[in-house]
């Protein structure tokens, strides 16, 4: 493949920026330009010239031999002064090497066609680029390190164990073959179907940890929702107004609470209304609330929630500074009970989170659903006896293909397109 090259670290002037070269002219290019090849895995300070000889920048210096990079292949790392103009002379050095400008992702997808990582890794270093909170970098790591592949393969190899005893079963059909396999088919069989209802019923928490919580807050027109979202976010990100029903659209604010991400909902005010426009905003907020992970409900004393309340949900009067009600006080304006509004959704949030699985998207849910679909009917064949267990067999290879996938043992180019969108040019 060509040799490419890019700039790893962010854009624009820096201390220090990173430009990768991966490919095998990579090593040829750094004794061009460095005079030698530094030795691999060691830090090292070297002058950087052009082809004419031309100073071009004093560069920190890292090699890395073929299948001891990220990539897998020999690479190179310099690490330049950011300057612009200092970055720009050493890229076009190495342009007039002939080297390709990598392509974004391109130095992840190379290492995933050389086994560095598997796909589900790949996502878990998307997630980690992308990562706000302490809880996404945790998750990301998680992925990252390889856990969900660990998990597949061990669901691989239990499942591979159970097909051989079933086919060696049916290819001594006609003898008499002195050992029963089906205790240790259906024992292999349900422990891993058991693995991914766990797994499966983690991975919404786990997606909520990576893309977000929602928290609603609900309540009926001017009891003080956009006051307590701007209270909350620390600024004005709602218009406020003695007017009811001022709100008509739903405000997001994104926030870091205690380590969580969570996006807050200021909905319009619930309420009956000729007003059109405020129709489908009330319509929405309603929407949003019902969808949302957890919803705030702010109340006028005596006043009964919209709409029921599911579990976890909190429940607070409104304008706590001025009226008392039977739930716990709040005010936006002056503060009160926001301590312990911030700490009660952590709380509800956080106990969710401690069901999280390793599997963190949508496509890896997908996977395992098909696989444990597979696994039911294969289950469901065996019981009803000799003459179904091809059938049986077969779907477990079916279970085998669809859990590969978590990891990419199977074709995947579409998705594999999906996940390279998101990264970055130098990664």
């Amino acid at each position: 493949m060509d040799t490419i090259y890019a700039m790893s670290s962010a854009q624009g002037k820096a201390g220090v920026s990173v430009i990768r070269v991966s490919g095998s002219e990579a090593w040829n290019v750094c004794r061009v330009l460095c005079g030698d090849v530094p030795p691999t895995r060691m830090a090292s300070v070297r002058s950087l010239r052009d082809a004419s000889g031309e100073a071009l920048d004093q560069a920190l210096v890292l090699t890395f031999a073929g299948g001891a990079s990220f990539t897998g292949e020999a690479s190179v790392e310099f690490h330049v002064h950011g300057s612009i103009a200092v970055i720009n002379a050493v890229l076009n050095a190495l342009a007039d090497h002939g080297l390709r400008l990598a392509e974004p992702g391109e130095f992840t997808r190379r290492a995933l066609e050389n086994g560095c990582l598997d796909v589900a890794q790949i996502e878990g270093l998307a997630d980690l680029i992308d990562a706000e909170t302490e809880a996404q970098r945790k998750q990301a790591l998680r992925v990252l390190s390889g856990d969900l592949g660990t998990r597949a393969d061990v669901w691989r190899r239990d499942l591979i164990r159970a097909a051989a005893l079933m086919e060696a079963t049916i290819d001594f059909a006609d003898e008499d073959v002195p050992i029963d396999v089906s205790p240790e088919v259906n024992l292999l069989v349900t422990g891993v179907i058991a693995d991914l209802e766990r797994e499966i019923a983690g991975t919404r928490v786990a997606e909520r940890i990576r893309a977000g919580f929602e928290v609603a807050i609900v309540g009926a027109p001017n009891v003080g929702k956009s006051t307590l979202l701007n209270a909350l976010a620390g600024r004005d990100a709602a218009i406020t107004s003695d007017i009811a029903g001022t709100t008509r659209d739903v405000i997001e604010v994104r926030m870091d609470l205690e380590g969580l991400p969570v996006t807050f909902l200021d909905t319009a005010g619930l309420r009956e209304t000729e007003d059109r426009i405020e129709a489908l905003g009330v319509d929405l907020a309603r929407k949003r609330a019902g969808a949302a992970d957890l919803r705030v409900f702010l109340l006028e004393p005596g006043v009964e929630t919209p709409f029921p309340a599911k579990p976890g949900d909190i429940m607070l009067t409104a304008k706590g500074d001025m009226q008392v009600g039977v739930y716990p006080g709040i005010s936006g304006r002056s503060g009160l009970g926001l301590d312990n509004l911030i700490s009660g959704i952590s709380l509800v949030l956080a106990d969710r989170v401690t069901g999280a699985g390793i599997a963190t998207r949508a496509r890896h849910r997908e996977a395992m659903v098909r696989g444990r679909t597979s696994l039911d009917a294969a289950v469901q064949l065996l019981r009803e006896g000799e003459d179904t267990v091809d059938l049986a067999a077969e779907e477990l290879r079916s279970a085998v293909r669809a859990l590969d996938s978590l990891v990419g043992r199977v074709d995947i180019e579409s998705i594999l397109d999906e996940i390279f969108a998101s990264f970055c040019l130098g990664k």
